[in-house]
């Protein structure tokens, strides 16, 4: 008994360090987004690894975009769960984010050890950055997410709700609006869409388990907060509350996160932007964005805890609906109604990254004409050269240094 036990455990540990190792290379090479990031899923996980059909793959993807969260990281937690169960989820985000978050990290350090005027050309040039990346993401989601009248107003509605009533609660409220009214506004699909029927890879009682936890974390959190008002259970509650409502990805963490954090004083807008831009340059999962706030906010220390705490809460809602959902998924995909309220969703999800895009991001990097031509060429070299957001922010950052934008 003990030998086979032991024998278990060895696979157990052989499969955690398989998928581990082949995520870790993807976070070390995963530049630009979570859109290049599901095309380098694909290649490595259907052409040639073959540890999924393309039939299974397009499953987990629509349920990775069905649920809140970092749509990327979560469909590299469905890939490790098939391949290792709950261990394999693990190590597939240990292994994605450890690159990224260590060097959003490094680069907090850098700026706790820094004077801020002394780096401030580069700073200001990763806003204008911003303002080309966040741009291309409004740009290429409107065109896949609104491509009808009800949708694209939708978006229009969105953005305007958001611009004119600011916070977290006014983003939240447009996206229930819109899935209600996408639910009832938009037209029956007589052909609903056929999903592969996959076996569950984790048991329905874990996933209810994990399901539970979610909203006990979602409610119990603010209470606690509100309860006790300390500024590290402030945050934390924050970060969760951020990775458990974000509906499109990383880029639409923006505004959730700046609400929370510039307003209440935890951070200056400068700060908070420039650790957005960075995060642009690195490969891997934009969330990692997370290690930077908690590294340089005040209720956080020492600023390595509160890197690790800001990372680990705002994945953990998304690591839990990844377990809990995915059992369940096949079945609930094919309601007609939920599939309309997606897509009214997803619609608002671009209005309120249009309204970002404008404030903080826009007003704060825009202050000259010189400025607004950079951004342009920017949007230009992403959208038509396809240049990688890497080398962009290089090229603007350098530029920002040497003529002093």
């Amino acid at each position: 008994m003990q030998e086979g036990s032991a024998a278990a455990d060895a696979v157990s540990v052989r499969e955690f360090a398989r998928v581990f190792w082949v995520f870790l290379r993807l976070g070390l090479t995963s530049f630009g987004g979570p859109i290049a990031h599901l095309a380098y899923f694909r290649t490595e996980f259907v052409e040639r690894r073959n540890w999924l059909d393309d039939a299974s793959y397009a499953e987990l993807l629509a349920l990775c975009q069905f649920l809140p969260g970092p749509a990327s990281s979560q469909l590299g937690m469905a890939i490790g769960m098939r391949q290792a169960g709950l261990m394999g989820a693990l190590a597939a985000w240990i292994g994605f984010t450890l690159p990224s978050a260590l060097l959003m990290f490094a680069f907090a350090l850098g700026l706790l050890h820094t004077e801020l005027a002394a780096i401030k050309s580069a700073l200001h040039g990763l806003l204008i950055v911003a303002v080309s990346v966040v741009g291309h993401a409004v740009y290429n989601m409107a065109k896949s997410l609104c491509p009808d009248r009800l949708r694209a107003s939708i978006a229009v509605l969105a953005c305007s709700f958001c611009m004119l009533v600011q916070g977290s609660l006014a983003q939240l409220l447009a996206i229930v609006i819109a899935g209600f009214a996408a639910g009832f506004l938009m037209p029956r699909d007589p052909t609903p869409v056929a999903f592969a029927r996959m076996a569950p890879t984790s048991g329905k009682p874990r996933a209810l388990i994990c399901l539970t936890l979610f909203f006990l974390l979602l409610v119990g959190l603010p209470w606690l907060a509100w309860l006790y008002a300390e500024p590290w259970l402030q945050l934390m509650d924050g970060f969760y509350r951020a990775g458990a409502l974000v509906f499109g990805g990383g880029h639409v963490v923006l505004p959730l996160l700046q609400a929370m954090l510039v307003p209440s004083g935890h951070l200056d807008a400068d700060r908070f932007l420039a650790g957005y831009a960075a995060a642009q340059a690195m490969p891997g999962p934009l969330f990692s964005l997370a290690a930077f706030l908690g590294a340089v906010i005040p209720g956080f220390s020492p600023s390595w805890f509160g890197s690790l705490m800001a990372l680990l809460f705002i994945f953990l809602p998304g690591f839990l609906l990844v377990i809990g959902v995915l059992p369940f998924w096949s079945g609930l995909v094919q309601n007609a109604a939920i599939a309309r309220s997606l897509a009214g969703i997803n619609a608002a999800v671009v209005g309120i990254l249009l309204a970002s895009l404008y404030d903080p991001i826009f007003v704060h990097a825009i202050r000259e004409p010189v400025h607004f031509v950079v951004a342009l060429l920017g949007f230009a070299l992403l959208s038509i050269a396809r240049l990688s957001p890497l080398w962009l922010v290089l090229l603007t950052v350098l530029t920002a240094c040497l003529v002093d934008l």
